[in-house]
């Protein structure tokens, strides 16, 4: 499959692009990435330096690939962290134009804006993305921070959590971070039941894991997975590479690529229904 991808650039680390592009390929795919800004580093790294990517030349450069006939063959695409509100239109653009050329095109949203209680993104971005980029998501993958501001309640269970993403009105949210009985779950509703797969809190974790994590389940998502598949190998994922980065400085993407695909079942991990009474344990 075909995946564009539409988040933030930076040279050296495993977030944005440098985390999503290499989870994509290592799952089959294509990915094709326009930076929203392109930086030495990550945020959290001291004397890091870089901008945002001007609107106008990402408008060109989605020009470009609807004239070569790119986003005809593009199957999906995933958007991430914008570095102005004035993105948000770029994309929402893009998407349109994508589904055009192929209606069965898969847009996932990952709303990189904020996280630990706060929004970290540019003024302005949350609101784009809420207004222009929400409604025309089919999927979309919020950290909890992130989903108590577009569900406008807060979260701090799988219940609640469960009624901010019905009330979003997406075909597909897939909630990241939900505090679940001391452990952190990723969750999502289907058919009635609130799905939860849960997983022991690693003490440490480096930046990039809510971008990876949405890659990795958009990525076995395109892959033919059903939701409830590739909500678990995602989530199993993420696990498996924060565990082994617990206190480094970035993700061990590299050193860990080959469980990406098929990664452990790890202990204390949990998958199932919350209207079964207890989550099946795998």
């Amino acid at each position: 499959m075909n995946v564009l991808s539409i988040q933030s650039e930076v040279v050296t680390g495993h977030v944005g692009n440098a985390a999503a592009r290499f989870a994509l390929q290592r799952l089959g795919h294509e990915a094709w990435c326009i930076p929203t800004v392109l930086l030495s580093s990550h945020a959290g790294h001291p004397g890091f330096a870089g901008e945002a990517t001007s609107a106008a030349l990402m408008a060109k450069l989605v020009d470009a690939l609807e004239a070569q006939g790119r986003l005809a063959q593009c199957d999906g695409l995933i958007s991430g962290y914008l570095g102005s509100p004035e993105q948000a239109a770029i994309v929402a653009d893009a998407v349109r134009r994508a589904k055009r050329a192929n209606p069965k095109l898969v847009y996932c949203l990952d709303p990189a804006f904020g996280d630990d209680g706060r929004i970290y993104a540019r003024p302005g971005v949350a609101e784009a993305m809420a207004d222009i980029l929400l409604p025309l998501a089919d999927i979309v993958c919020p950290n909890a921070f992130e989903l108590s501001v577009l569900g406008e309640r807060p979260i701090i269970d799988v219940d609640s959590a469960a009624a901010a993403i019905a009330s979003l009105g997406r075909p597909t949210v897939i909630a990241k971070s939900v505090p679940v009985d001391g452990r952190l779950g990723a969750l999502t509703l289907l058919n009635g039941a609130t799905w939860v797969a849960a997983t022991p809190i690693v003490p440490k974790p480096p930046r990039g894991a809510g971008d990876l994590f949405a890659a990795l389940f958009f990525g076995h998502y395109m892959s033919g997975r059903l939701t409830i598949e590739a909500l678990d190998l995602a989530t199993r994922g993420i696990f498996h590479v924060l565990s082994h980065s617990d206190g480094a400085p970035e993700m061990n993407l590299i050193a860990e690529q080959d469980w990406l695909a098929a990664p452990p079942r790890p202990a204390g991990y949990s998958l199932g229904p919350t209207d079964a009474g207890e989550y099946a344990h795998g």
